[in-house]
């Protein structure tokens, strides 16, 4: 099976060599793969990443097709493998695959195009940590020593446990912080006021309300006085921290309205990264069949 299901099954190297393509396609480097065309699909919602992964295809030359779930027989009972079979057998050239439980990939064996994991569950989500890594590039042109830090619903969250682990390994500087029932272990906790005062890069996590089984502990005001980016936090900033955010955000919830595009804020660029990221990613899938 090809293509790329998480960052666990790449070396550092591999890591570097995808951001370093990505920013040679942002920087208008081309590349075609007429005549081959592609399938998404999704069992759970996304904005982003569907239609970045779209745009990347187009931009290869790849024919996007969206299939839809609600349409499909998976509503009949067909299994995630027999539906990614049926992708395989009628001519796809790879698939992208959003899906709501942990690791589905791994029922997936047997399927011989490649394929692009857009997330699973609350493990993974490899294409967006390689366009976050890719804006701190941008930023910083190095990573060993940035002190980063995740704030928010951080025991819901694929994006914020696989940050974690990959910046780890890249020798940054990765502490938590947010609610006491938000956290975990995956990472040291820090107040979040410190932080705001000494992150090189503050990455703020949508509160996932969709995901708590019990009720939210907070209102949203109580919510964002304690643990959102105001402007008077995000004026306590290093002068050349920056904000990140995966989105999708809830304004006036973990951002003032203010701050999702103040000058300090690599949200909108984040998510331009993730087009060329993908197109990356693709194309080196592509390049080893």
């Amino acid at each position: 099976m090809k293509g790329l299901l998480n960052l666990k099954s790449l070396s550092d190297k591999e890591i570097r060599e995808i951001i370093d393509l990505a920013i040679l396609f942002k920087n208008g480097f081309k590349k075609e793969y007429k005549g081959l065309k592609m399938a998404t699909l999704f069992f759970e919602n996304s904005t982003r990443t569907l239609i970045s992964f779209q745009s990347a295809m187009i931009n290869l030359g790849i024919t996007p097709v969206q299939i839809n779930v609600s349409t499909s027989s998976v509503l009949k009972g067909e299994s995630l493998y027999d539906t990614v079979k049926v992708i395989e057998a009628t001519g796809f050239d790879g698939v992208v695959i959003r899906h709501t439980v942990d690791e589905y990939y791994k029922e997936l064996k047997n399927i011989n195009i490649p394929i692009f994991n857009g997330g699973d569950g609350k493990s993974s989500h490899p294409t967006q940590i390689l366009l976050d890594l890719m804006t701190i590039y941008e930023e910083f042109g190095y990573f060993e020593g940035l002190k980063v830090v995740i704030v928010g619903d951080i025991k819901h969250s694929r994006v914020a446990h696989e940050n974690i682990q990959i910046m780890k390994r890249l020798k940054m500087k990765v502490m938590i912080s947010g609610p006491n029932e938000f956290i975990d272990e995956s990472a040291d906790f820090e107040d979040f006021e410190e932080s705001v005062k000494s992150a090189d890069v503050i990455m703020m996590l949508r509160v996932q309300f969709e995901r708590h089984v019990d009720k939210f502990g907070y209102s949203i005001n109580e919510y964002h006085e304690k643990y959102g980016l105001t402007v008077k936090r995000v004026d306590l900033m290093k002068p050349n921290a920056i904000i990140m955010h995966p989105a999708p955000f809830n304004r006036e919830v973990e951002l003032a309205n203010e701050v999702v595009e103040c000058s300090k804020s690599r949200i909108f660029p984040q998510m331009m990264n993730g087009v060329y990221v993908r197109m990356a990613v693709i194309s080196k899938t592509l390049d080893k069949k």
